[in-house]
Parts: C-alpha cells; structure tokens; sequence
C-alpha cells in the first residue's frame, strides 16, 4: 500500500441475488500511528465486478500502519502498511511532473494536492472519450503524452450530437427483459473500459473531470428518474471515489435536462457529496444560468461563457476557484461555439489565467471521418495547444498563485473643463445607468491583471494594442519587468532594478503582456 494511490481488495463470492449495484458488502480501513498515538477509521462501499468477483477500494492519505475488515457478501480481514512515495518514482511528461500528490481540493481561490503541491488546471475537453474504440482511444493518449493539459472533461454516458452520432460498443448499463435500462445491472465491460482510461490519463498526471449526466441523448439516459439516478451514483461512487485523479461533474449543460428541476440537482449533489468518501471536487456546467456556486458542497465555479473579462469579479464573489469549462473551441465549425482562431483560444487562456482564475481547452476542425477532438479524441491539429503550453510553463514557474490585481492609477490627464467635476458627478452618471448597461461600462475599461502579493504583477492587454505602458509598482523592492508575446512565444526582459512609477514601450499590436518579478 502507497500514500495517494489507490489500494484494492478482491475476493471471490456467489453472484449476487437480485441488485449487482445494490449489494451488502462494506469495509473498515483503520489507521495507527505509533508518533501520534492515534487511530482513526473510515468505512467504504465495495461494489460487485462481475464473474463472481467483489472489489473493495480505499484511498490511503497517511502513511503508517493499516487493519481492515470487510462483510456482508464476503468476510475478511488483514491488515497493510502504507508507505510514502518513494521519490524515485516521480515520473515526468512532456517536462511536467505528475507522480503521485493525492486528490485535488479547492484552497480558497485555488487548488492544490494533498500534500499541499499546487495544481494548475490546464484543461481540454473530449466529450466521448470512453465510448470510442480502443484504436481511438490509443491514439488519443499518445497525443495527450504530448500535450500541455492536465485534465480533460469527459463523461459516463454516450453522446449524441452533430459530428458524433454513433452507437458506442458498451453502455454503462444493460437492458431488462422489456428493453429498458436497468440500473441494477451493470455493464462490467463498460466500466473496465471507463477505468482504464481514467488510470490512462492518470499515469500521465491528467485528472479526470468525469461529467455525470448530460442532454444530447438519443439512448434515455437523460430521461432516468431519480431511483434509477440514485442506483447508478451508487455503483459509479462505490467504483470510483478512491482513485485520486477524479472531479464530479454533475452534468454538462445541467439546464437543458428539462426533466429535472432545480430540486432534483440539489438532491444529486448532495447525495454525490454524502456518498463520496474522499470528498471530490465537485460542480456543475452550464448552458445560460449558472449553478449555484455558493452552496457548500460546491468546490468551485465550472462556468460556460465567454465573459473573460469578468473573472476578477466572479472570484472576489464566489471566493471559490473558477474555471472557464467551456469559453467556445478553436476550429471552423458553421456553429457560432465552434470557429475560434487559435490566437483567440490563446487570448481567452490567458485572460482567464492572470486574474488568477483557469480554462478548458476545445477543438474542432472538421474532418471527413467526422473525428473532431472536442468529443472524440484523436490528434490535436490547431495551434492554440502549443501557446497554452507556453502559458502554463509561465504559470507553473510562479511562487505562488495570482490573484486579481486593482493596478494604482497615474495622475490624471488635464481634461479641461472636465477635469474640475467632482467625482460624486462620474459616480452619479454611472449609477443612473441601468445595470446592464453599467456592466458593460466596466467591461469597457476593464483591465487583465493579477499578483502575487509584491512578488509578481502581471498584466495582459489581450486585443489592446498599447505603445506605452505606465505602472506604479512597490518602492520598497525592485523589479524585473518582462514583455511577453503570446503568440509569438517569446519573453524579452525590457526594464531591470525598477520601482514606483514605471514606463514600458510595448510594440503596438495584439497579445501582449507584462510581468514584473521581485528581484532579491
């Protein structure tokens, strides 16, 4: 047994009478440690595997000394020693560690490991991921090998949508003697598949953002009422919950599952939240309305929309981490969602990465065998992977995570006349306009900015063409002041030994930023 990884029991059992997801069997996992005197236990679900075969998994978080008993279906009991990580087996991909940290958890604004490494989502998103054939799914890993992302959104039910409307090979469930879905009766082939590649990406420091229900169906699965959603959270809990590389989505797009109400997502988040004994990250994505990011067992903010400028605001309101899911896809898709350039998926990472909030990447070029990464894998072909990667080793090279930065404003121009209005007259017009209408006012003005305490100032100037820069920066430190192009990927430090009021020459054209760094 290791610190962090998921550890397995299996045994072998009469097939179960009636319910293979229902079924009577538990475990106790107890911990000692001589140092702390202490001994503390935690009680899990095992889950039947089919062939006679039951499971039992647990997630070991402290090193030391392990009993367990297991029963109901089956008895046993034995006992483990947990041992750390040894530091040797710290692999590395594409120039990233991954290794084994534990689960990720929110930590206020951000997230970070169990053992208290920080984790920078850089997501992508493959809709259909586990229903592809294996061929597919093989070529997808080798481009994720090469690939910045550290997480992709995918989900447990087969989709169906333009670009992706076939018949997957399994289904998560098998059907009753009517033809309906049977939630009693799980597809063990299925859920092997889904594991594999879950522990796929997580041998390649990639965590799962498993998406639970969803609209485009053409099979029922959106149509399941709640026994049945509750019967099927039950298997997949009992089955998943002790990998660490795994988040719960509750759904993509939530508000066009027009069969649940408001109260029926409630009753699925916290039956997820009570039911996980590891406690996930857990939220929900949306179409127009956004979830209710306030409620407790909401870990952060899963946003669709493209209002990147408004990430400073969202943070400071929710004081949850946000993520930008889904800000449209690079590609040259006829739909409105599906034509971005590649500089403008770039711009849109990087305006959500200097307040200090994330995004999810998303690609779809069409192709003739309608194999479109966004839902089912395969190559990446646009060049916005490459300037995330630049991001992210930007990111990962900080001391620390950004937060949104309100820069100290020079001087005034003279304006005239206008320059001896009393503020309360600016304050006054603002506030009589309607709210709408003074969102956009402050989106007009709205700066990309973010800091780490006096460490770090950045800001990015996204379509903003400026020649001219003028920053105040601390007086009590000195700074090295870097331009970076976003496109062009490169970084050119312009300014050295600097404080206070600073003024930077920028060349005039898109996608640029600046960082300003602490010299010691």
């Amino acid at each position: 047994m290791r610190q962090y990884e998921m550890f397995e029991l299996e045994f072998q059992g009469e097939e179960p009478e009636g319910s293979w997801t229902d079924v009577d069997f538990w475990a106790r996992f107890g911990w000692e440690n001589n140092e702390e005197e202490a001994f503390t236990y935690q009680v899990v679900k095992g889950f039947y595997a089919g062939n006679g075969i039951y499971k039992v998994r647990f997630l070991p978080e402290k090193i030391g000394q392990y009993t367990w008993k297991v029963w109901g279906c089956v008895e046993a009991e034995g006992s483990e020693l947990c041992e750390p990580e040894a530091e040797a087996a710290v692999p590395r991909r594409n120039g990233f560690a991954t290794g084994k940290h534990g689960i990720v958890r929110a930590k206020d604004t951000h997230f970070e490991y169990s053992d208290g490494t920080i984790y920078r989502p850089f997501g992508t998103t493959i809709y259909a991921l586990a229903n592809q054939p294996q061929e597919r799914i093989d070529q997808t890993m080798k481009t994720l090998a090469k690939a910045p992302f550290n997480k992709v959104r995918h989900c447990v039910f087969p989709k169906f949508y333009d670009y992706n409307r076939e018949d997957p090979e399994v289904y998560p469930f098998e059907k009753d003697e009517n033809g309906e879905w049977s939630m009693d009766r799980p597809c063990f082939a299925y859920w092997e598949k889904l594991e594999k590649v879950i522990f796929q990406l997580a041998d390649m420091g990639i965590e799962s953002d498993l998406i639970l229900f969803h609209s485009y169906d053409k099979w029922g699965f959106s149509q399941l009422n709640m026994k049945q959603t509750f019967l099927y959270l039950d298997y997949l809990l009992r089955r998943l919950s002790a990998i660490p590389e795994m988040w719960w989505s509750l759904a993509n797009e939530f508000d066009l599952m027009y069969a649940r109400t408001m109260e029926d997502w409630y009753a699925i988040e916290e039956y997820v939240a009570e039911n996980d004994p590891y406690h996930h990250l857990l939220s929900n994505h949306n179409c127009f309305s956004f979830y209710d990011f306030t409620r407790p067992n909401i870990t952060h903010c899963c946003v669709q929309t493209i209002q990147m400028e408004s990430a400073a605001k969202w943070i400071e309101k929710y004081k949850k981490p946000l993520i930008y899911d889904e800000c449209c896809y690079e590609g040259n898709l006829p739909l409105s969602w599906g034509n971005l350039s590649g500089f403008e998926m770039a711009h849109r990472f990087w305006q959500a990465c200097v307040p200090g909030a994330y995004a999810s990447h998303g690609e779809v070029f069409l192709a003739d065998d309608d194999v479109l990464w966004w839902a089912k894998g395969g190559e990446l072909k646009g060049s916005s992977p490459v300037r995330i990667r630049f991001l992210r080793d930007i990111m990962e090279e900080l001391p620390g995570t950004l937060e949104p930065w309100h820069p100290q404003m020079w001087e005034m121009p003279d304006m005239g006349y206008m320059s001896k209005a009393p503020m309360d007259l600016f304050k006054n017009l603002h506030l009589s306009m309607p709210l709408e209408q003074q969102e956009s006012m402050l989106v007009k003005d709205g700066l990309c900015c973010g800091h780490i305490e006096d460490k770090v100032f950045m800001e990015y100037f996204g379509h903003r063409c400026c020649g001219l820069v003028r920053w105040i920066l601390p007086e009590n430190h000195t700074y090295r002041i870097e331009k970076i192009d976003i496109w062009e990927m490169t970084r050119e430090t312009v300014c050295k030994g600097v404080n206070g009021k600073v003024e930077v020459k920028l060349p005039g054209k898109e996608g640029i930023a600046l960082m300003a760094t602490i010299e010691e």
